[in-house]
Formats: C-alpha cells, sequence, structure tokens
C-alpha cells in the first residue's frame, strides 16, 4: 500500500470547472439567441425607403391635381350657366323690343275699329279685328303677357298714371279706374307699362 492519492474518482478542481462551465452555458446560449435573432431581421434596404417616399410624394400630388381639376370643372360649369344666362337675358331684350314695335301696330289697331263707330259688322273692320287678333295671338306665344291693372291699387312699376278721377269712396282710393293703353311683360320684366287714370279720394264736402 502506497502513499500516492487515489485517482479514481473526479478531482475538486475537476468538479469546479465543470460547475462553472455548467453556469456559463446559458449565457453562452442567450447571446446565440439574441445574435440569430438581429441576423434573421430584414436589413433596411435604402432603394426601398426612397421608392415609397417618392410613391407618397406622388400620391400627394396626384391628389392636388384631382382636386385642381374638380375646380377647374366647377369654374367651366358656372362660367357656361352665366353665359345661358346672359345669352337668354339678351334674347329676351331683343324679343321685348320687337314686341314692343308690334304693339305699338296694334294700337294703330284698335285706333282704327274705334274710329269704326263700333260697327265690327263690315268686312273691312273684321279684317283689322282678324289681323289684330293675330298679332297678339303670336305676341302671347312669345311669352308677352298683357297687364292686369284695372280695380287693382295703382303700382308706379307697372303703369303710367296720365288721368286722375275724384271718388267719394275711399275703397277706391288709388286704385285704377280705367286704362288708355294696355300694359306688357315678358317673363318677369316689364316691356311696357299701362297708361291708366287713378281714382283719388275726396270728402263729400269737397267732391
Amino acid at each position: 500500500m502506497n502513499g500516492n492519492p487515489r485517482t479514481d474518482g473526479p478531482s475538486q478542481e475537476n468538479q469546479a470547472s465543470e460547475a462553472a462551465t455548467a453556469t456559463a452555458a446559458p449565457e453562452t446560449s442567450t447571446e446565440q439567441q439574441e445574435t440569430q435573432a438581429q441576423e434573421a431581421a430584414p436589413a433596411v434596404d435604402p432603394e426601398r425607403e426612397r421608392l415609397e417616399a417618392e410613391l407618397s410624394t406622388a400620391r400627394r400630388r396626384v391628389d392636388q391635381l384631382a382636386r385642381a381639376y374638380q375646380e377647374l370643372e366647377k369654374d367651366r360649369e358656372e362660367f357656361k350657366q352665366r353665359l345661358t344666362r346672359e345669352r337668354e337675358r339678351m334674347m329676351d331684350v331683343e324679343r321685348g323690343n320687337v314686341a314692343t314695335v308690334l304693339l305699338e301696330a296694334v294700337d294703330e289697331l284698335d285706333r282704327c275699329l274705334s274710329m269704326s263707330g263700333g260697327d265690327v259688322s263690315s268686312p273691312l273692320a273684321q279684317g283689322v279685328k282678324m289681323i289684330r287678333d293675330g298679332l297678339l295671338s303670336k305676341l302671347q306665344q312669345s311669352g308677352i303677357e298683357r297687364l292686369q291693372v284695372v280695380g287693382l291699387p295703382y303700382n308706379p312699376n307697372t303703369a303710367e298714371a296720365t288721368d286722375m278721377e275724384l271718388t267719394t269712396n275711399p275703397d277706391e282710393d288709388q286704385k285704377v279706374v280705367a286704362e288708355a293703353r294696355a300694359g306688357y311683360r315678358l317673363k318677369d320684366r316689364i316691356i311696357r307699362p299701362a297708361r291708366v287714370k287713378v281714382a283719388k279720394y275726396v270728402a263729400p264736402a269737397q267732391a
């Protein structure tokens, strides 16, 4: 029996080394996982970022152009409507001028009929009346309307007061009692005001 130490079992130094290795193993494994995760993450592509920025800028530009086009279409439609209204107004003015000339002819025919002494049975009077009625019918078809003023309060916008009649009835004061010349309108425009006689109220003692 010799004095050499026994070597059949692990030494204390080997056991300590193995314990240290076992303790460090999890840390090494965690570092490896983080490294692998970083390697697995997609790398930032500068070219892709540039293209995405250009795409975003292009979309904003398209939106601006679309809004500008809509505004342009709106302005064009409004201008078109204004042009149409102005053209219609000018046509109404010209139509009114022509109607005024024809109405003067109707007045002449009315005077001819009044000079016949009320005898409308003669061929001449019937011919004149036929022409007069035909002209008035054409005017009405073009939108000319006769103003109704007799029996209504006097309105300086639709009639001219050329004569006055005294009345003791207060209800008739400032009302049109007779029409010397007919008035006409085209739509909402007076093309010829009527000439009328207007009643004026006076107290009975002053009548």
